[in-house]
């Protein structure tokens, strides 16, 4: 059984050393630079699709996050400021100056530091289904029994889901979906061999734990003004929906709204052709 769509033949995938840890990297294509960022529950494989159909005319870039995938574990640096550099170190190797960005989920979190920070190194930006923290209705949203995860945390918590990592991933496929089924038995599979690495576990728990950081941090740069990059906040209809352009309103002057119908938080999987169509047309445009 397949496990998740592979990238094209093109593409290589290495480890690239930056920012003191190493990340795991997958390039193929040819053309202006996109970088790709994965959330939780996943890795840089979301993004074959994707990548597959931006190939024809752009030099595609999908890591895996610090922690997470095949990447180094390292003990700390998991605040979004941090991540944001492990990016711009991999772009450094691969001597790429400008990029349009493309986010989901904990990666929403990396790129909008990434931008915050290099905002002269994101020519246009796509941030999908998850919240800022820090930034707009961060307060509000974070009340939602829902999203539990993000205090669950810790040496016991750790204890809780060793040997168990499917039970615990299966938890946010189910519940983020509008329909299970869209995730694959194949993908979670995949996905939970990942997370069930040692250390994996502990490294994921450490990205939630660095909200409390990451919201310092995210109103400090917003406090030296919001973006200026053309912005698409994307929602999945059962999901964030019309809330991330809110909270990218919050954070940017240029923001442009789309709502994909009949998905919830897991776009690439729930709706790939429609996401992947907005994602073009978005970054087809000229600035």
């Amino acid at each position: 059984m397949s496990s998740v769509q592979p990238f094209p033949s093109g593409f290589s995938a290495r480890s690239i050393p930056t920012n003191g840890t190493s990340l795991h990297v997958r390039t193929g294509g040819q053309g202006p630079a996109v970088v790709l960022l994965h959330g939780y529950g996943e890795t840089g494989d979301m993004w074959a699709p994707l990548a597959a159909e931006l190939a024809r005319d752009h030099s595609v870039i999908a890591p895996d996050l610090r922690g997470m995938g095949l990447s180094s574990r390292p003990e700390g640096g998991y605040d979004k400021k941090t991540q944001a550099h492990d990016i711009a170190g991999v772009l450094a190797a691969l001597e790429v100056d400008k990029s349009d960005l493309v986010t989901h989920d904990i990666g929403n979190m990396v790129g909008y530091a990434f931008a915050a920070q290099y905002p002269g190194r994101v020519t246009r930006f796509v941030i999908m289904d998850a919240p800022l923290p820090g930034i707009g209705p961060w307060d509000e949203i974070v009340r939602s029994r829902a999203l539990w995860h993000f205090s669950f945390q810790g040496p016991d918590a750790e204890r809780l889901v060793a040997g168990r990592e499917r039970i615990y991933l299966d938890r946010f496929w189910n519940e983020f979906s509008a329909d299970p089924k869209s995730f694959s038995e194949a993908a979670r599979e995949h996905y939970a061999r990942l997370y069930a690495q040692p250390g994996a576990m502990h490294a994921g728990f450490s990205q939630f734990a660095a909200f409390d950081q990451d919201a310092i941090d995210n109103k400090a740069f917003l406090a030296k003004g919001k973006l200026k990059m053309p912005v698409l906040a994307v929602g999945g209809a059962k999901s964030f929906g019309s809330t991330m352009a809110v909270v990218m309103r919050a954070a940017s002057i240029n923001v442009e709204e789309a709502v994909i119908p009949n998905s919830g938080h897991w776009l690439m999987e729930e709706q790939p052709a429609a996401t992947i169509a907005a994602i073009r047309a978005f970054l087809d445009r000229k600035s």
